[in-house]
């Protein structure tokens, strides 16, 4: 719902178009942006990484609960909402990008 009206906000002001999938490019690449920012924010303190660590992985477990307990009758996703689709490639993105920090912090 809010996606169609950012989309034809976007297409009244600048007569631009974005389809789905390029909105959920844009949110994949946000969560990834906000993931390197939750990983060095509170790690240049030190002590804040396993606060930080447990906070964002309640608020995922959250989220997917939240994304993957919206069912119709017949049990199926079909009707998602579009601004789930969203957070969901946004929570996506973040742990794609605390994966990719971890790993430059393995080598």
């Amino acid at each position: 719902m809010i996606s169609i009206l950012v989309n034809q906000y976007l297409i009244t002001k600048y007569k631009v178009t974005f389809s789905l999938l390029s909105l959920r490019l844009i949110s994949l690449l946000l969560g990834f942006f906000i993931s390197t920012m939750l990983s060095t924010v509170p790690a240049q303190t030190g002590d804040w990484g396993i606060i930080a660590g447990s906070i964002i992985v309640t608020l995922n477990e959250i989220i997917s609960q939240i994304i993957y307990s919206y069912k119709d009758n017949s049990g199926n996703n079909t009707n998602r909402l579009s601004i789930l689709e969203i957070i969901n490639s946004i929570k996506i993105g973040i742990i794609y990008g605390l994966f990719v920090d971890a790993f430059k912090l393995g080598s």
